[in-house]
């Protein structure tokens, strides 16, 4: 997941780091240790990434149309929240 997250974050596609032969080996696809497809690109450029929670939920999405939905966990420590006109600072017990 490290060397993915390092890839990720060149201007270059996975495949292109990669110099991924689609003629020979079809589309990229790349999967977690639980056989959850984490990565895809095909031969025009099109990419979309996902993570996963540990169930296998998919709980991030996002694609190289700009396209993002994130359903990952927000930690609720040191926000502040109002209920009738009362702030109340969150913390983790």
């Amino acid at each position: 997941m490290k060397k993915l997250i390092r890839l990720l974050f060149n201007s270059k596609t996975i495949a292109q780091q990669l110099n991924w032969d689609f003629e020979a080996n079809d589309d990229l696809r790349i999967k977690d240790k639980n056989g959850n497809t984490i990565y895809f690109e095909n031969s025009d450029g099109y990419w979309v990434k996902w993570e996963h929670d540990s169930k296998g939920n998919q709980i991030y999405y996002e694609n190289s149309n700009g396209v993002i939905v994130d359903y990952r966990p927000k930690p609720c420590k040191d926000k502040v929240i109002e209920i009738d006109g009362v702030k109340y600072k969150l913390v983790k017990q």
